[in-house]
């Protein structure tokens, strides 16, 4: 009986090890991936790294599998950090969530724009159509 337990125990230990390699290897790959969508738009990836957020079963091309969310940050401009976040189901990225710069502002009237002074209440702008901007 003793050594039904040993080996029972050792092939429990040995399923560990192997779903920690596999994790491991799919850990790589994200920061593989999130470093190169990074570099493709433009952004930071902050210390190299990515972590595992969150795991859900979900229905790809017919079959339930698990799809593994990994977190990180990037910098748009070296002083801030923003969250990123991207979804993998084996080696393949299924989603990507990355922080957007606002590159354009449109321009408003002035005195929709001002703010009282030594308050910290902005007021709602009101949304302009292409009909109701007067040149």
């Amino acid at each position: 009986m003793g050594d039904l337990a040993t080996l029972l125990l050792l092939l429990v230990l040995m399923a560990i090890a192997g779903i920690w390699l596999v994790l491991s290897r799919a850990r790589d790959r994200a920061i593989q991936e999130a470093r190169r969508r990074c570099q493709q738009h433009g952004l930071q990836l902050l210390d190299e790294t990515v972590g595992l957020s969150g795991v859900r079963l979900r229905r790809y091309r017919g079959q339930r599998v698990l799809e593994r969310r990994y977190s990180f940050e990037v910098s748009i401009d070296g002083d801030d950090r923003e969250a990123g976040h991207l979804w993998m189901i084996g080696s393949v990225l299924t989603a990507l969530i990355l922080p957007t710069v606002e590159l354009y502002t449109p321009e408003y009237p002035a005195h929709e724009t001002s703010t009282a002074e030594g308050t910290n209440v902005v007021p709602f702008r009101r949304q302009y159509r292409d009909r109701d901007i007067r040149h």
